[in-house]
């Protein structure tokens, strides 16, 4: 309350002697909140509030500077000390919601293809040296949320040796594979509740963690939502449909798109491990439940791709040791052959 207090004192300094309507928007996994302001004339801002002693907003300016050939909002004003930023406003429909309201395969994959050419042109304008790497350090260090906050936390079961053998042996079968990928401007959560149902190309939000890092860690954040699932044949439709126009646009995706599925599965491996430990942790430490529920559709994630590759069988058998089997095989082979065919005929 105290904040919002201050906040509405901000504005009032900002809009002097101006009637103004402030609602809540919205609220990030993190300590930022987000007020919507509608102004008398009818039109509306979003101020993000985002506590100095919790948050730091020099990255989303610095990320939305890099990010600006895309549709993000407009920074109107900032208070650095207090932590607030006057913003402009996309909209009230994410596409989570735009998904969720017709589910129509053809909608969805319509504006799955918007998604996608928007993160063509992000990724188009990447160059190193930029924005911080997506390292092995860090990318380590999201892998290592899993045993900490899911297996420990969340089951209750800090891993034993036997399973430590385990992770150890699947982690050093993975980390070389998505070092190896070509790398490009990386959003980190290009979900589709951070995208934006606007006029022309989507509003794009939340993007002030972004790294340089794998090409194909974005595609797998957008197909391999938290809150929305898609069957598998549509996934790979999407997956062909992507590599087939970054090829076009010049990025440096692998030729053959054989390797280029592999790579977004490893790399969807990564990011799977590390939500799960994600959400755990907020609800263990931070008291958010909000993101609880939606940790069985990560490990079923998991489950299906760990089988898949000899390799990262270690990880598959772990994964069975605490969390069970799942009743169905996936033939990823016969699917992703259809979908080429489909693909290709377009």
């Amino acid at each position: 309350m105290q904040r919002l207090e201050l906040l509405k004192g901000w504005l009032a300094g900002l809009y002097p002697d101006t009637e103004l309507t402030v609602e809540f928007a919205a609220a990030d996994a993190d300590f930022r909140r987000y007020f919507r302001v509608t102004l008398p004339d009818g039109t509306s801002r979003i101020v993000m509030d985002a506590p100095p002693d919790k948050m730091n907003t020099d990255a989303y300016v610095q990320v939305r500077e890099q990010f600006a050939m895309v549709n993000v909002p407009e920074i109107l004003v900032r208070d650095r000390e207090q932590g607030f930023m006057l913003l402009e406003d996309l909209g009230r429909v994410t596409y989570l919601s735009a998904l969720q309201h017709d589910e129509r395969p053809v909608v969805h994959q319509h504006l799955l293809l918007e998604a996608i050419d928007t993160l063509i042109e992000l990724q188009q304008a990447s160059r190193p040296g930029v924005l911080p790497e997506y390292d092995e350090a860090l990318l380590t260090r999201e892998l290592n949320l899993f045993p900490e906050w899911f297996c420990a936390k969340e089951l209750g079961q800090p891993l034993n040796y036997a399973q430590r053998q385990l992770w150890d042996a699947g982690v050093k079968a993975l980390l070389p594979a998505l070092l190896a990928q070509p790398k490009v401007f990386v959003h980190r959560d290009f979900i589709v509740r951070n995208l934006m149902l606007t006029p022309g190309k989507p509003g794009v939000l939340d993007f002030q963690d972004a790294v340089y890092g794998p090409i194909s860690y974005d595609l797998v954040s957008l197909l391999r939502d938290a809150f929305i699932e898609w069957d598998e044949a549509f996934v790979l439709d999407l997956v062909v449909r992507y590599w087939e126009k970054a090829r076009a646009a010049g990025l440096p995706v692998p030729a053959d798109i054989d390797v280029f599925w592999r790579d977004v599965e490893w790399m969807g491996v990564q990011r799977h491990l590390k939500v799960a430990g994600i959400f755990a942790r907020l609800y263990h430490r931070d008291g958010k439940d909000k993101y609880r529920g939606e940790i069985p559709r990560f490990l079923k994630y998991l489950k299906k791709t760990t089988r898949r590759y000899q390799e990262l069988s270690p990880l598959y058998q772990l994964l069975v040791q605490l969390v069970g089997k799942d009743e169905d095989d996936d033939s990823v082979g016969s699917l992703f052959s259809a979908t080429r065919i489909v693909a290709d005929d377009e």
